[in-house]
């Protein structure tokens, strides 16, 4: 399963759409997957926690989720950089084998994947699906578009790896050892701000129960924090441009 490079150059977009799609299910379904399952299992029975108890302890559930997609991403930021994070372009120059990459091939598509995990509690139950299943589904062959890059410039050295470490599952232990890069923390931390954005998002719905203080939280963390990443990115890559024109 491998994708396009158009899909891997506009992947934000793509990811937007999936959220959009699986939130867009409201339309049609009024309730959001938690209330809908309690409801079909027929809780509350005799001798359990309240309703709104057991809801909103599963929405710490979730929240703890993002918790954990955010921490993956930072983590596997602080070594892959966030410009190659961020970049419309596939990097297979280097192999980066260090931090988390030592126990999962891609922390940052895991990250994926857990917030969507994390987030599908508060989608409709349709919604749910589509979130976890689309976001799974473009992950991998997003996955597939890059590894088949790493295997063209890396060659055996990228077989090594995919030998010894797991793609999306994480090893308890490293499965290669340190290729003594250094983790650079700042930019790491500044570059997924966004995520932790939605974790402080989760959190305060989970307490509140307040659907709109969530999509303040989110919201307003990405214009803050992602847009602002995105125009020093397009500044960056006309700045390459010139720097290679035979003019300059």
């Amino acid at each position: 399963m491998q994708g396009t490079e158009f899909e891997f150059r506009h992947r934000f977009w793509f990811i937007v759409g999936i959220f959009a799609a699986a939130f867009g299910c409201y339309v049609f379904e009024p309730e959001n997957a938690v209330q809908w399952s309690l409801k079909v299992l027929g809780y509350p029975a005799a001798g359990t926690l309240p309703k709104t108890i057991a809801v909103r302890l599963i929405f710490v559930v979730g929240a703890l989720l993002v918790a954990a997609a955010a921490w993956m991403r930072t983590w596997g930021t602080a070594y892959l950089k966030t410009e190659v994070v961020r970049d419309s372009v596939a990097h297979g120059e280097r192999l980066v084998a260090d931090g988390p990459f030592r126990y999962v091939r891609n922390p940052l598509y895991l990250g994926n994947i857990l917030l969507a995990l994390g987030l599908c509690v508060m989608a409709s139950p349709v919604g749910a699906v589509v979130l976890v299943a689309g976001m799974s589904l473009f992950v991998l062959r997003l996955i597939g578009c890059e590894e088949a890059l790493l295997l063209e410039q890396q060659g055996n050295t990228f077989r090594d790896y995919l030998e010894h470490v797991p793609r999306l599952w994480p090893a308890i232990s490293p499965r290669v050892p340190s290729g003594g890069a250094e983790a650079r923390w700042g930019q790491a931390w500044a570059g997924e701000a966004w995520m932790w954005a939605i974790f402080v998002g989760s959190a305060a719905f989970a307490y509140t129960l307040d659907g709109k203080l969530f999509d303040y939280v989110v919201w307003g963390g990405l214009i803050v924090f992602y847009a602002p990443g995105r125009i020093l990115s397009k500044r960056r890559m006309r700045l390459d441009d010139h720097s290679t024109d035979p003019r300059c």
